[in-house]
């Protein structure tokens, strides 16, 4: 995967971040090798790596720390890909050229300094902003939304992020850079109702609900392709077990769990 130089991005291109909740890589690849996924696909393979976070929460503290899921061939701490880079965190290496370098908490609220409107469209109860565990991730950008069309038991739920994002991304002037964030549900558990006639969920309904996905994303890349240069993180933040070795969900160190789908790609 080409390595980008976020220092030339940074200022020069909106940046879409789209977290496909709960997907895992085995199932990511699968329908990339079938062609189930045409949209996806356009933009490359998916890469095999690990995520910091079992579950939601812990994955995007790693993330907005500028700690995205990094290759499972890394072996070495200092060789791992660096998008983000926070200044004084670590083990006190020098940043790589290539990295943005950022000294706030998060590099969102970096961004929101160099001039960027950052917007945070939810999906998960982590998003929800209906607790106050929900707000904690959503208040790290400017502009936050969640509705309970977004929620993870509605099946257009994807359809209804996109089209509310395109609405508000509409809304700013097109000099005006944007960061967007969606926290994209459908493969998150229940996801059965997207295989016809199941009553629970499976990794074929999983399976399913990554197919829907890639069906309702073309509106949102066309939409950004029309208004900047776009550069797009896409990955997933932990899997899920299906049974795998007795377990069930997620929360848990097991490798269905832990390894994730991620590219990232211009439009």
């Amino acid at each position: 995967m080409e390595q980008p130089d976020m220092n030339i991005i940074i200022g020069s291109h909106d940046i879409l971040f789209l977290c496909l909740d709960t997907l895992r890589y085995d199932i990511a690849v699968r329908e990339q090798d079938l062609s189930h996924t045409p949209v996806l696909n356009h933009y490359g393979p998916w890469e095999k790596r690990q995520t910091c976070g079992n579950f939601t929460y812990p994955a995007h503290q790693a993330f907005f720390a500028g700690f995205l899921p990094y290759s499972s061939d890394v072996r070495k701490l200092s060789n791992r890909e660096t998008l983000f880079f926070a200044k004084h965190i670590g083990e006190g290496r020098i940043a790589p050229e290539y990295a943005y370098t950022f000294t706030e908490s998060t590099w969102v609220k970096s961004l929101e300094n160099e001039g960027y409107e950052t917007i945070c469209i939810g999906g998960v109860s982590f998003f929800d902003k209906r607790s106050a565990i929900g707000k904690v991730l959503p208040g790290y950008f400017k502009h936050s939304y969640w509705a309970p069309k977004f929620g993870c038991g509605v099946r257009e739920s994807t359809k209804n992020q996109i089209a509310f994002a395109v609405k508000k991304c509409s809304s700013f002037p097109k000099k005006q850079r944007l960061f967007l964030y969606i926290n994209i549900d459908a493969v998150h558990y229940p996801n059965y109702f997207y295989l016809e006639n199941a009553k629970k969920d499976s990794l074929e309904s999983h399976a399913a609900a990554l197919r829907y996905v890639d069906s309702c994303l073309e509106p949102l890349f066309t939409f950004f392709k029309q208004r900047a240069p776009v550069f797009v993180i896409c990955c997933s933040d932990h899997g899920t077990c299906y049974g795998d070795d007795g377990f069930e969900l997620h929360g848990v160190n097991h490798p269905a769990v832990t390894t994730v789908p991620y590219k990232h790609f211009f439009l």
